[in-house]
């Protein structure tokens, strides 16, 4: 396959249904020379059609996910895990919360509506709105165990009497049913479902009074309260799940664009496009201005391949292209949950009820998501029949090289070529065997040096910068330097001259965030292109006294800063398996500085930072130094959600063969759990061992530091052996 330079930039911003399907289609029929970005705040996206069913407990909460992380991953496009906050049209930037703005050539809105109450008093603090669904899927699900465990009583306010209030109410009282004393009451400051037909107002409205739900028409709400509401007429309600479901609100940053709106949503035409015409909008934020609907997922699903039509053809053409016009159908069908497994089927006056109308709901929401989630393998162009030798056996039945610290040379490899070397000759370098970082003398002054080179494994490269950044650092912090200085090194893939600049300008400006943040400044750096983006930082650090490999003691306590899982967690994101919430809990953990794990740990006896190795390979690390053993209590070993699943079901990083034969030092179980232990880490922790008579307060200082720390076991007399306690 050709290797196609980078021309431009196409940006989806919100991942609604629109832009889910788009992925799915950009995915089998990219288009060369674009770069696509899908912007969300969170890496999932809760499919609106199956929301009541899940608050009923019809479904589980994965089953109304989208997983917009692995269709990112399966488009080929670089997922931004951010919160759009405006757009610059003058300059073509997006503005997203904590990073640098995003350059784009076209842009599409598929940012959904919210039902969020800023106006009503105590809303922000005590209540939750509808939308977006991903925060009140989160919240309900909580507040449905608490309910369940008696540790809350069961009291539910709807605010919002139209169809989505009703159905939510209708199944809140399904999913608490079984709990004595359970009330349901929906509210509205006029009447209920006033938008609806009379007679399938009457149905619905039956519906309600059936599953007991207390309706409370022409009140208007002055308070939300930690504990109840304040209605207009002075009286008050009890409530401790209070929900927003009144109509659709447009999102406030969207005014400030300059864009043509209608009440507070984008005004498009035909096309799609706003009155910009490099801007397109879909879904709910979106108001058809050639043909008004009403605000409902069914429009998003139909516009789905008319925009992802219109937008290959303007990234191709320009925007003299001509374009295919979105017409809506006049109906749909209205399918309505009432609660239980039982639904009313309303199009054109004729309306049907009962469980086979839920059954057939049922059907067509889960095969939209299967639509969704089953990605079909993108095989790789077959070798030519003629080859070098050995080529097909290291290319055919071999999964992908992972990137990060899955990707580095082996240690055995490392340590043969390693060992011919006759070591530093000048005074003022001092010889470290087995230390990441070189330490050099400047008269009274220590000073420490060290590098760190990685292939992105993600495609956004602020994100690829944070975490190659914490991940360089990792070395001065393991020795308990203060970091001073960095130099970059940046291979760009190839590209236009406008998208280098572009991302030159988020790598540089991320990372001077990182360092500055750190006490440290960035003195320059090298740039490159190549076949792939890569980042890499040489680091410098200053330190009175180093903490080395060589110090540990027998009867010192392990502590271990951070998780571990990454390598797994990153090999299974490259093969599609890996769920997008538990790697953005992942990313998370890679970004998080060890500055202050540092200081916290500055008399540990040893200390080094858990990265390509993996857990037992840099723990042997400093055995082998210090001459002892060490027994690690595998229950207390910090394990990212997730990883543990993705090792029982047979994922590996591909350098895990090699870190399991580099820790032959190793007495233990043979399981998925201690497989993680030779898992690769990039940007993981610090593993230290401390005096025991000082872990315990280490590790209450590193907890209220927002570290998830733990102490992991105990350094033993030598040998240099680790003993795996289950």
């Amino acid at each position: 396959m050709l290797d196609f330079p980078l021309t431009r930039d196409l940006v989806l911003i919100g991942g609604g249904h629109s832009h889910a399907l788009i992925l799915k289609r950009w995915g089998m029929r990219p288009l060369p020379g674009v770069r696509v970005t899908v912007i969300n705040p969170g890496a999932v996206a809760a499919y609106s059609g199956m929301l009541p069913g899940f608050v009923a407990g019809h479904y589980e909460r994965e089953d109304l996910e989208l997983d917009l992380l692995q269709l990112a991953r399966f488009a080929g496009a670089r997922a931004v895990l951010g919160r759009a906050t405006g757009i610059d049209r003058a300059a073509r930037l997006i503005h997203v919360e904590g990073r640098p703005p995003i350059r784009y050539d076209i842009a599409s809105i598929d940012i959904g509506i919210t039902s969020a109450m800023p106006d009503l008093t105590g809303f922000a603090e005590h209540g939750i709105p509808a939308k977006p669904l991903e925060a009140f899927a989160g919240r309900w699900d909580q507040f449905r165990k608490e309910a369940l465990a008696g540790e809350v009583a069961p009291e539910v306010t709807v605010i919002g009497g139209g169809v989505a209030g009703a159905e939510l109410a209708m199944a809140m009282a399904q999913s608490l049913k079984t709990i004595p004393n359970t009330q349901v009451c929906l509210v509205d400051h006029g009447e209920i479902l006033t938008e609806m037909h009379p007679a399938t107002r009457t149905a619905v409205l039956g519906a309600l009074t059936d599953a007991g739900i207390k309706l409370r028409p022409k009140s208007q709400v002055i308070e939300v309260r930690s504990e109840e509401v304040l209605f207009a007429d002075g009286t008050t309600l009890s409530s401790r799940f209070t929900l927003g479901a009144a109509g659709a609100r447009p999102y406030s940053w969207l005014k400030d664009t300059g864009l043509d709106l209608t009440d507070g949503f984008i005004t498009v035409n035909k096309t799609l496009q706003s009155s910009d015409p490099r801007i397109f909008a879909a879904g709910d934020c979106a108001h058809l201005s050639h043909d008004p609907r009403p605000k409902a997922g069914v429009y998003a699903v139909r516009e789905a391949p008319v925009l992802f039509d219109n937008l290959r053809r303007i990234l191709s053409v320009g925007t003299a292209a001509k374009l295919r016009a979105y017409h809506p159908q006049k109906d749909y069908l209205k399918l309505i949950s009432l609660g239980g497994k039982a639904a009313l089927a309303d199009k054109s006056g004729l309306r049907l009820k009962g469980p086979l109308m839920w059954q057939w709901k049922d059907h067509i929401d889960r095969a939209f998501m299967r639509k969704l989630k089953d990605l079909p393998a993108m095989m790789p162009p077959p070798l030519p029949e003629l080859v070098a030798e050995g080529l097909r056996e290291e290319v055919e039945g071999k999964k992908p090289m992972c990137g990060a610290c899955g990707a580095k040379v082996g240690g055995d490899i490392l340590s043969r070529v390693l060992s011919t070397h006759p070591g530093p000759e000048r005074r003022d370098v001092l010889h470290l065997a087995g230390d990441d970082a070189a330490l050099l003398t400047h008269g009274d002054t220590w000073q420490v040096a060290s590098v760190d080179h990685l292939r992105a494994f993600v495609e956004d490269p602020v994100l690829m910068t944070r975490i190659t950044a914490i991940h360089a650092l990792g070395d001065i912090w393991a020795m308990g330097a203060a970091p001073q200085a960095a130099l970059a090194t940046v291979t760009l893939p190839k590209m236009s001259e406008a998208m280098q600049e572009s991302w030159l300008t988020e790598i540089m400006e991320t990372a001077r965030e990182v360092f500055d943040a750190e006490g440290a400044e960035i003195i320059g750096g090298h740039t490159a292109m190549g076949a792939e983006l890569a980042i890499g930082f040489t680091v410098t650090g200053l330190l009175e006294q180093p903490i080395t490999l060589k110090g540990a003691r027998p009867g010192d306590q392990i502590l271990l800063t951070k998780p571990i899982g990454t390598g797994v967690m990153l090999a299974a994101e490259m093969e599609m398996k890996a769920n997008g919430r538990d790697l953005e809990r992942a990313y998370a953990s890679m970004v998080q500085s060890s500055g202050e794990a540092s200081r916290i740990l500055c008399n540990a006896h040893a200390m080094t930072d858990v990265t390509g190795f993996g857990l037992a390979g840099h723990l042997l690390g400093i055995c082998r130094a210090s001459e002892v053993g060490a027994v690690i209590r595998l229950q207390d070993v910090p394990l990212l959600p997730g990883a543990l699943i993705l090792a029982e079901a047979g994922l590996r990083s591909t350098i895990f063969p090699a870190n399991r034969a580099y820790a032959a030092d190793y007495e233990g179980p043979e399981t998925p759990e201690t497989d993680l232990l030779f898992d690769p880490q990039t940007a993981g922790g610090l593993l230290a061992c401390v005096s025991p008579m000082r872990a315990e307060k280490c590790l209450a200082a590193l907890r209220e530091a927002g570290y998830e720390a733990a102490i992991i076991g105990e350094i033993t007399e030598g040998p240099a052996r680790l003993f795996i306690e289950p």
